[in-house]
């Protein structure tokens, strides 16, 4: 039992120590948001490089983000169509075909898994709104396609939304 209580004290120490040297979510911060989306819409706006989840009456949480490079960019409509998390991740044949060392998988969890803390796929595509194990990124046209955020940000938006969810990306 000794044993149990030193293992499970252990695992509390490394759990708050990975919340302590994460980075800090820059996110969940409320601001003005009157677009004419309903409430729980998820709104990218590409050139900000941030996200909005619209609460109503005029209010949004905004979060910033990663986005396609030149040339990776998609704008339309989709809807949340999976939730994961520490998901797996295999490159796409485009990503595959510019990088062809990349394994076939990476396991979610792994440092080199560029998916990070949760995913949101979203429907009609292979694209996803997810975390990052590059927070540097975050701010930047760096991806192709996806919608990065730092692992913070996407365990909250992960809790906010649901499979169904409306997603809208503008330039």
């Amino acid at each position: 039992m000794r044993m149990l209580g030193l293992a499970l004290a252990r695992a509390a120490a490394c759990a708050i120590g990975t919340l302590l040297t994460a980075p800090p979510a820059i996110a969940r911060e409320v601001v003005a948001f009157s677009a004419g989306y309903s409430p729980g819409t998820v709104v990218v706006v590409t050139h900000e490089r941030k996200l909005y989840y619209v609460l109503g009456n005029g209010a949004a949480l905004r979060y910033p983000v990663g986005v396609g490079r030149a040339g990776k960019q998609w704008f339309g409509r989709s809807r949340i169509d999976g939730k994961y998390v520490r998901p797996d991740w295999a490159p796409p044949p485009e990503i595959r075909r510019d990088k062809p060392s990349l394994p076939r998988v990476i396991p979610g969890g792994s440092p080199r898994n560029p998916m990070g803390a949760a995913a949101l796929t979203l429907a009609g595509g292979q694209y996803a709104i997810h975390g990052t194990n590059a927070p540097g990124s975050i701010g930047g046209f760096v991806s192709y396609g996806c919608i990065r955020m730092h692992n913070r940000d996407v365990t909250d938006l992960y809790a906010r939304v649901g499979v169904g969810t409306s997603v809208v990306v503008v330039r």
